[in-house]
Formats: structure tokens, C-alpha cells, sequence
């Protein structure tokens, strides 16, 4: 029997679009050939890492991707993370607000988050993310599976990021890494306060670098790098802009991966030093480019329908990512990194 492959995975957060990713996921767990060691993730990336770790640890692989769907069933039956946007005090306000005007429920909840914080808006903290990871996913089930977590959150005060991992890997630390501060108030952990992780790392690729984690790596990416057009709303002006920030420390990180890989093959370096370096394999699965077309609000909608269109979408890319790059994990890398993502205009 061909002993498994092990691989590295990196998981973007994009709110409900995170149910792609639940597809891809679900795809991949069918392939006993492949050994998931490692996973760094950021906000609904880092959700769908705790259920994957959960359900493997409790049952194997079918256990994973059952533990999987049992989450992103909690997510729609709980109707979060659109809930978060519109707590439950304004919930009726909503339901009777006009629907012959301009202002939908949820262009409305957006239009009070820009002026109003959610220390105003949301006083007794409620969070039907946590519901959902409360009632779905067994953490210490989490810190004992057989896969390395890093879970990426930025630190407020500081303006660092922080990589949760081992037993560090809580209900909380993963409600940090999915902490939008329009949305949520700050988590806090140990006396430090937390907002999303994909502001500094999106998902963070260093953990993987200075672990002894597989130099296979495959990025499961929710947000276009290229949108064309100028956005004209407020709100499509700001979720652009959280596209391009929430790129950034990705785009920067596989930039510093380029340039080793080029040192190394141009064997630029003395031996003394090239020790002290790995050659990562890098590969991806787009799903931004897949997802671009979907409106802003479609981030927040959790209908079960929805999500299932998601999900059968990621596994459809998982399963053209299975038939054309599988066979190169563990020898080389499917993506050329400057042509996909340093190109310059």
C-alpha cells in the first residue's frame, strides 16, 4: 500500500464564502493518498480547521468531513454570521422596515455599522458564531488530533499577529481569528485583546516555514486578487478594500517564498547557509476568481441552500485540482508564483 503524501494546508477566511472551502475540503478527505500534518488558517478558514481536526480525531476521515457539514449546518440554522450584523434587539425592526424602499435589511445593518460600533450596537456581545462552534465542534477533540493548527488573530494593541497553536487553540482564539471589529467587540485572551487574523495574515504562511510541517503547500483562496472596475457604493469601496488588505500579508509572504526558491535554485547560496532554508512546494485552488461575481451580501448569507451551492462548487474545484496537480505534491509546485500573484501591471 502507496503510503500517504503529507501536505500542508492554508485556508483564507470570507465569511459564509467559507463554505467553498468546506467543498474543497470535503473533496480532498475522499483522497487516502494525501495526509493532511498541517493547517494554518485565518477567520472561516480557521472554523473549517478546528471541525476538519475535530472530526478526525473522533472518526477518521469520514469523521472529518461529517463534522464538517455538522458545522456549517449549525452556521445556517443559527443564521450566523448574518445575525451578527443585525443582533437579535434589531432583528423585528428590521423585519418591519419597508420593503418598498432602497434600504435593504442588510444595506441598512451595513449603513449603522460605519457610524455606530458594535459596543454600541451589539452591548451584551451576542455572537452566533460562537453558538455554532459551541454546539458543533469538541475542542479538546481539536488539540488532540493528528494535524498541527495555526490560527492566525491580530493582536489590537500591539497591531502584531498572533499564531494560536496546540493547546492554545480555543472557542475563543478561533472566534478571534474571526473577529470583525465592525461586527464583533475584541476577544480577549490572557488580558490581550483580538480583531480577525486576516489583517495580518490571510491565512499566515510563516508558521508552516518554521515548523517542521510538509513543504507541500496548498492555499485555498476565497478573495479575487483582480476585480476590475471601480467600485462605486460605499460599501463596495469598503469590502474592495478589505479584499486588497486582506491580500496583502499573503501576497507579501509568498513574494519572500519566490525569492528563496530562486535563491536556492540558482544556487546563490553557500551550503553553510542554504541549510537553513526550505524549498516550499506551493499549489492553489482560486476560489476567489470562482466566487468574484457574488455580490457583497452573499458573504453574510447562510441559507442552507446557499451554502450546499458553495460547497458542491468547492468540491468541483478540488476535484479538477485532484486530476491535474495531485500527482506533483511531494515533487514540485503547480503554480508559478510570480506569473500568479507577483505579476506587475
Amino acid at each position: 500500500m502507496t503510503k500517504p503524501r503529507p501536505i500542508s494546508l492554508a485556508l483564507q477566511g470570507g465569511g459564509a464564502h467559507g463554505a467553498f472551502t468546506w467543498g474543497v475540503l470535503d473533496r480532498l478527505l475522499e483522497e487516502t493518498g494525501l495526509e493532511f500534518k498541517a493547517i494554518t488558517a485565518t477567520s472561516a478558514g480557521a472554523m473549517n480547521a478546528v471541525a476538519l481536526a475535530s472530526g478526525l480525531h473522533e472518526n477518521g476521515l469520514e469523521g472529518a468531513r461529517a463534522a464538517l457539514e455538522d458545522f456549517w449546518h449549525e452556521v445556517s440554522r443559527r443564521g450566523a454570521p448574518l445575525q451578527a450584523i443585525a443582533p437579535a434587539p434589531l432583528q423585528s425592526s428590521f423585519e418591519a422596515f419597508n420593503p418598498f424602499t432602497a434600504f435593504t435589511p442588510f444595506n441598512f445593518a451595513t449603513a449603522l455599522t460605519s457610524f455606530a460600533s458594535p459596543y454600541d450596537l451589539n452591548p451584551f456581545d451576542y455572537n452566533p458564531l460562537r453558538d455554532a462552534l459551541d454546539s458543533s465542534i469538541n475542542f479538546e477533540a481539536v488539540r488532540q488530533a493528528p494535524v498541527d493548527l495555526h490560527i492566525a488573530a491580530t493582536n489590537v494593541e500591539s497591531g502584531r499577529v498572533r499564531i494560536f497553536q496546540g493547546d492554545e487553540v480555543t472557542l475563543e482564539a478561533t472566534l478571534a481569528s474571526a473577529c470583525l471589529p465592525q461586527t464583533f467587540k475584541a476577544v480577549e485572551i490572557d488580558e490581550q485583546v483580538y480583531w480577525d487574523g486576516g489583517y495580518l495574515g490571510n491565512p499566515a504562511l510563516f508558521p508552516l516555514i518554521y515548523s517542521q510541517a510538509p513543504g507541500d503547500v496548498l492555499l485555498v483562496l476565497l478573495n479575487p486578487l483582480v476585480r476590475r472596475g471601480t467600485p462605486r457604493s460605499a460599501a463596495a469601496i469598503q469590502d474592495r478594500l478589505n479584499e486588497i488588505s486582506f491580500n496583502s500579508a499573503l501576497m507579501g509572504e509568498l513574494r519572500a517564498i519566490s525569492f528563496v526558491r530562486k535563491l536556492l535554485d540558482e544556487n546563490w547560496l553557500a551550503d553553510r547557509v542554504k541549510r537553513k532554508y526550505r524549498r516550499l512546494n506551493i499549489h492553489a485552488i482560486h476560489g476567489g476568481e470562482a466566487l468574484r461575481e457574488l455580490s457583497l451580501e452573499s458573504k453574510y448569507d447562510t441559507r442552507w441552500s446557499f451554502l450546499k451551492q458553495l460547497r458542491d462548487l468547492g468540491r468541483s474545484h478540488a476535484e479538477s485540482w485532484c486530476l491535474t496537480c495531485l500527482d506533483s505534491v511531494g515533487r514540485d509546485s503547480t503554480i508559478d508564483i510570480e506569473d500568479e500573484f507577483l505579476r506587475l501591471e
